[in-house]
């Protein structure tokens, strides 16, 4: 004869918070897939793309050292050259080309704007992050 297993109402409370804190933990693994902002544009020939530098609303990717000055990582991920365009104020300050399949980092001062130009007829694809300066 098989004898029922009997657990203490400690044991049953530990096993109901583990079912809590994995569902909790879950909930926010999802919830964080949501938040991730695009990082992998398409850019056409003629078109420029405003990537960060005016605010919420109108940037294209959103950069967590907002602010502040940083590095922008810019990787040419498809067979198309495109311009990194850095401007303050209107007023452009650098212009860099990115070869198909290279990567960049660029200082960006806080206070300016930064754009990706199409410079041919085909589209191109870029993948834009941010990095921190190390003190």
């Amino acid at each position: 004869m098989i004898k029922p297993l009997y657990c203490s109402s400690a044991v049953v409370d530990y096993l109901y918070s583990m079912k809590n804190v994995l569902f909790i933990g879950l909930l926010s693994v999802c919830f964080q897939v949501k938040i991730n902002a695009q990082t992998v544009f398409e850019i056409d020939g003629r078109q420029s793309m405003l990537m960060t530098g005016k605010g919420p609303g109108q940037d294209a990717t959103i950069n967590p050292f907002q602010g502040e000055d940083c590095y922008a990582i810019i990787e040419n991920l498809g067979e198309e050259l495109f311009s990194v365009r850095i401007q303050k104020n209107g007023t452009i300050i650098k212009t860099i080309r990115i070869s198909p399949k290279r990567k960049k980092k660029i200082k960006l001062l806080s206070d300016q704007e930064l754009y990706l130009d199409g410079e041919s007829i085909n589209w191109a694809r870029a993948r834009v992050s941010y990095e921190g300066f190390i003190q």
